[in-house]
């Protein structure tokens, strides 16, 4: 890990020169060209100040590798989602993801679904409401799956309850490949969002008709990636993005 180029890293992904960094640090940009090339350590002062500019905690710039995170995690982007109806399904046991969405799978293609929609979108996301004792004495875990479907689908299979997500703010980021280690990748998502919200001075945002966090699994090249949301308070102004697009 260099401190170097977490500085530099951190520097192009705000789309800043190294003159544009020293400016707004009242720096020269001698001296940024030192601190990146290692040449020279920032006072802690100047590092508190980077954590302003550039929206992370100190303990992550001067700790962690950030270049090697940005072959794995997209830039966190606030967008607006609107609004989608879905047909979703809960389920408790000791593997609950794949089993909700493996349900929601087959729901799909016995509802008719997929004929309508060929490219079915399944979203998921932790379903929190497990007792102790069900988790400490049998291992069993909950999950809520559910497919987006069109506002005019209607099908009387059983299997599913419908419900709506209302237009809402959501702190976006990317993973790529996220099974290659799941239980590093994924939450390592939400840390970097939750770090993103508050270095930022955005807050969750908790309503009722609106999923508080949810994740979205789909392929692009033969590579895997997720798409992890979390809701914010309403903070844009742009068109909504549809979750069909």
């Amino acid at each position: 890990m260099s401190l170097g180029n977490n500085i530099s890293f951190l520097r192009k992904q705000k789309k800043l020169t190294q003159e544009q960094l020293a400016d707004r640090m009242s720096v020269t940009r001698q001296t940024v060209s030192r601190w990146e090339s290692d040449e020279v350590v920032p006072e802690l002062n100047r590092l508190v100040e980077m954590c302003g500019i550039f929206a992370c905690k100190l303990d992550t710039l001067v700790r962690e590798d950030l270049s090697c995170q940005s072959e794995i995690y997209s830039e966190i982007k606030i967008k607006r989602i609107a609004s989608f109806k879905m047909a979703g399904y809960v389920i408790i046991s000791p593997e609950p993801e794949s089993d909700a969405m493996g349900h929601m799978d087959r729901w799909a293609e016995s509802s008719g679904l997929k004929k309508v929609c060929p490219d079915v979108k399944i979203i998921g996301w932790d379903f929190p409401f497990v007792s102790q004792e069900q988790q400490n004495r049998f291992g069993l875990h909950g999950y809520a799956a559910a497919c987006i479907i069109p506002d005019d689908f209607e099908t009387d299979c059983p299997g599913a309850s419908f419900s709506e997500n209302k237009e809402a703010d959501y702190a976006v980021i990317t993973i790529k490949e996220p099974f290659v280690q799941p239980f590093e990748r994924i939450p390592n998502a939400y840390k970097l969002i939750m770090e993103y919200l508050q270095a930022n001075n955005f807050k969750e945002k908790n309503q009722e008709n609106i999923i508080g966090c949810f994740e979205y699994e789909y392929q692009k090249n033969d590579i895997t990636y997720m798409d992890v949301f979390v809701h914010v308070d309403g903070v844009t102004k742009a068109d909504a993005f549809s979750m069909f697009s």
